[in-house]
């Protein structure tokens, strides 16, 4: 299989960039979500649409995740499974999650929702900046030229 880019979408900023890069490398998207979102029409993006319920994207791109796949989430159980097939992922804000950063991330997000539940900590993450922006568009395109090299 061809390297891919699969986007968990709903609430992904980064979209765009994502056409961008993969039109540059001639590399197919999907775009996952439970609600239809705009998209550019052009026959290597692909709309998925799955059905309502908390992991049905989740399910579909984790399936789907393997070598020579670049995943961009903000979901960390997801970014999870899919690191453990072999895929690229990395967060919106360019934040690469591999084997030597997911279990760290996956404890401070139970830490945190466990602190939101007691009401230690309030809110979510900071908002999204022009910096987070660049440093994703940088880690996108190491991330194309590892799913490139990828054995398939």
């Amino acid at each position: 299989m061809a390297a891919k880019i699969l986007i968990d979408a709903d609430a992904c900023p980064v979209k765009d960039e994502c056409y961008k890069v993969a039109a540059r490398h001639g590399l197919k998207v999907f775009v996952v979500a439970n609600r239809l979102l705009q998209a550019p029409r052009h026959p290597m993006i692909e709309r998925v649409l799955v059905p309502q319920g908390p992991d049905a994207a989740d399910d579909w791109i984790a399936e789907r995740a393997e070598p020579g796949t670049v995943v961009v989430t903000a979901d960390i159980p997801l970014a999870a499974r899919c690191v453990k097939a072999g895929a690229f992922v990395l967060a919106p804000n360019g934040k690469i999650f591999d084997d030597a950063s997911i279990g760290m991330a996956l404890a401070m997000r139970d830490l945190m929702e466990d602190l939101r539940a007691t009401g230690a900590v309030s809110g979510g993450p900071k908002g999204f900046s022009p910096r987070d922006r660049s440093t994703f568009l940088s880690a996108l395109e190491r991330g194309v030229q590892q799913a490139r090299r990828s054995p398939t």
